[in-house]
């Protein structure tokens, strides 16, 4: 296992990324395509049989293959000369149907969809376990209120639950938009040496159709299986947008995450100390410091978030293709885009993780609010001084009393009952009822219910 890919990406997601796996989605496709062309009459029933049996049980030195890929430039050549040599040792005359009509990029591009099939199973496994606990999270802190932060600073009171609903529908639209753009980019790539099937003749558009649909049966993620062809697939060789669609929508998820890891990581901050992540043996350790429990999980998940958008520019860069076969463009993509679906799944891994255990500091949250002595609460204080002695002179009254706040050791609430200004309009039990954050919460629950019903909208 590659070090880097220990620190950022799943151990679910490794292997199915690997190039390893990439060779057996291409033997996949060698396979499909024989069986398709028998389909359409193009190649003997017996020939691809042979083809397939030969695909499923090829061996092969896989470093050596990389040797020879290097001399022409795609690890389809060797590849498909091994599938070939063993399929001439059962058949010479079946060996002749190896590869039929195919070039190289179609059987990258077709295994490639084959393995981002099985890497979107996962994706999507895991978006649904941040949901799920975000949305618990969400119900179970509803009512827990802390300090809303905008640029660093105190606002308004929000709730905890607020915050974890917010998580909860940034991973449900995620989702959502993964499962949109997989219709169109999870389609199998058959075009031939210029893209027209020349080769194949007549049978060329009936072939392509049989083997997107068998290829489509063979993907390892639902909304791929269930994507309908709408007449004969267009090959994509240097027309990449779909691609680039589901890869920016990878990168989006992994910005979600990113998101929830930055929140968590500050809530995590000694002087904050409102949640943490939770507990495992061995894991947050300083080498140098005993006291310190780091936030490693979500340090990597925001690495992972950080490293994404420069791998997503080499990709839109290489889109920039040339004529029928790209020269440089596509071959970008081919480190490039691994990377980017690692990433998330390292991303997506640490967060569920997280947020499956996270430890909550409701009195902690409660505390750190009231350590402002009601100065969060000022807003609102001016507005509800404001029908009576109007805003200019209710918001200066309010500003006043802040800065009477902010150098000494009074409450907001005992400046305010002290201002005979402020109580010719308002009442001890109306101040401290505007000043208790629960009582000035506006819509938070019913965003919370919006965001929760979403989750349940979205189904499994």
């Amino acid at each position: 296992m590659d070090l880097n890919d220990a620190y950022s990406s799943s151990p679910a997601m490794i292997p199915v990324m690997s190039d390893s796996a990439l060779l057996r989605h291409m033997l996949r496709f060698e396979a499909t395509l024989a069986q398709a062309q028998a389909e359409a009459g193009l190649v003997p029933a017996d020939a691809a049989e042979l083809i397939a049996g030969a695909a499923a049980d090829l061996e092969y030195d896989e470093q050596a293959m990389f040797a020879d890929a290097i001399l022409g430039g795609t690890v389809a050549i060797p590849l498909v000369k091994s599938l070939t040599a063993a399929v001439r040792a059962r058949s010479p005359a079946a060996a002749a149907f190896v590869h039929f009509g195919a070039t190289s990029q179609d059987v990258i591009d077709s295994g490639l969809v084959l393995q981002l099939g099985e890497a979107l199973a996962l994706i999507d496994a895991d978006l649904t376990r941040v949901a799920d606990a975000a949305g618990k999270l969400a119900r179970d802190h509803a009512r827990t209120p802390m300090l809303g932060r905008t640029v660093l600073q105190p606002a308004t009171p929000i709730t905890f639950g607020l915050k974890a609903a917010q998580w909860l529908a940034a991973a449900v639209d995620a989702r959502a938009r993964l499962r949109r753009v997989v219709a169109e980019a999870l389609v199998s790539q058959f075009g031939g040496a210029a893209g027209t099937l020349g080769s194949l003749g007549d049978h060329g558009a009936r072939t392509a159709e049989i083997l997107f649909r068998r290829l489509a049966a063979l993907n390892a993620y639902a909304p791929a299986r269930a994507a309908t062809l709408h007449g004969t697939p267009l090959p994509w060789h240097t027309r990449r947008g779909a691609l680039m669609s589901l890869a920016s929508e990878i990168a989006i998820v992994t910005g979600v995450a990113g998101k929830i890891a930055r929140d968590i990581s500050s809530m995590m901050q000694f002087e904050v100390a409102e949640a943490f992540e939770p507990v495992e043996a061995g894991r947050g350790a300083s080498s140098a410091m005993p006291h310190k429990r780091n936030p490693v999980r979500c340090m990597l998940t925001v690495s992972a978030a950080m490293r994404t958008p420069g791998l997503l520019a080499t990709l839109l860069t290489g889109m920039v293709q040339e004529h029928e076969r790209a020269l440089g463009g596509w071959q970008a993509e081919w480190g490039a885009l691994p990377q980017i679906v690692k990433l998330c799944s390292g991303a997506l891994s640490n967060m569920a993780e997280t947020l499956g255990g996270l430890n909550v500091d409701a009195a902690r949250m409660r505390a750190n609010f009231d350590a402002l002595k009601g100065l969060p609460m000022t807003e609102m204080l001016a507005l509800a001084l404001a029908p009576g002695m109007g805003r200019t002179e209710a918001f200066g009254l309010v500003e006043k009393a802040a800065r009477q706040v902010g150098s000494g050791d009074r409450t907001l609430a005992e400046v305010i009952k002290a201002d005979p200004g402020a109580t010719r309009h308002l009442t001890p039990e109306r101040i401290d009822a505007i000043l208790d954050p629960l009582n000035n919460l506006g819509a938070t629950q019913a965003f919370i219910d919006a965001a929760l019903a979403s989750r349940e909208a979205a189904g499994a």
